[in-house]
């Protein structure tokens, strides 16, 4: 909250907002993450839910990709100051060519607040290695946009999906509901994706 308010890293303002929306919210993703799995966070912003993970789950290898520079500078610099050893951020988007040694290369790949699922499984599965699983942090429309999404995340390798349902309880006490949404990579995404954004924006899959 301190370094928030002299660099927009979220728009949440309060720390009793941010410690269920922020920390709370990013951690009902750590049940379902394999001992010891190579996980990316992707689009993690200031990192959410990669560095509340990382805390909690020393056994993970957690990179952080997002494409804003000043929001890894953050995390870069509070990795050290929290001690962790099992974290690295890097600025880029998952389109980058740069990138592109890194496709299949995670158990899971997880995601939260960046973009609607039929966008977001191109950006995501391509990275996710066969036997692994995309896991989407969604609010309740979550279920909506998985419907929406079955046609393409067939054509990148993906299988049945599984959601689940959870609810984020706010320091006041009130509910707020969420959706978990669980992507299987059955097997490989064929080479042309991810397509560039702007692509990938115009005609989703």
């Amino acid at each position: 909250m301190k370094v928030n308010e002299v660099t927009n890293l979220t728009a949440i303002r309060n720390i009793n907002d941010a410690i269920p929306k922020h920390l709370a919210d990013s951690l009902f993703a750590a049940e379902y993450l394999p001992e010891g799995a190579r996980v990316l966070d992707l689009g993690c912003g200031p990192g959410f839910p990669s560095l509340p993970l990382a805390i909690m789950r020393p056994d993970l290898e957690i990179v952080a990709l997002d494409s804003t520079a000043k929001k890894i500078g953050f995390i870069n610099e509070t990795i050290p100051l929290l001690s962790l050893k099992n974290m690295t951020a890097v600025a880029g988007r998952a389109e980058d060519r740069t990138l592109m040694v890194q496709l299949g290369k995670f158990d899971v790949v997880v995601s939260r607040a960046v973009a609607r699922l039929h966008i977001l499984t191109e950006l995501c599965l391509p990275y996710v290695v066969i036997g692994g699983f995309l896991l989407a942090l969604k609010a309740a429309k979550g279920f909506e946009e998985a419907a929406e999404a079955e046609k393409g995340i067939e054509l990148l390798g993906g299988g049945k999906q599984k959601l689940f349902e959870r609810n984020l309880v706010t320091l006041d006490g009130s509910e707020e509901p969420r959706c978990l949404i669980l992507v299987p990579k059955i097997k490989k995404t064929p080479s042309t994706y991810p397509r560039p954004y702007a692509s990938i924006v115009k005609k989703p899959l």
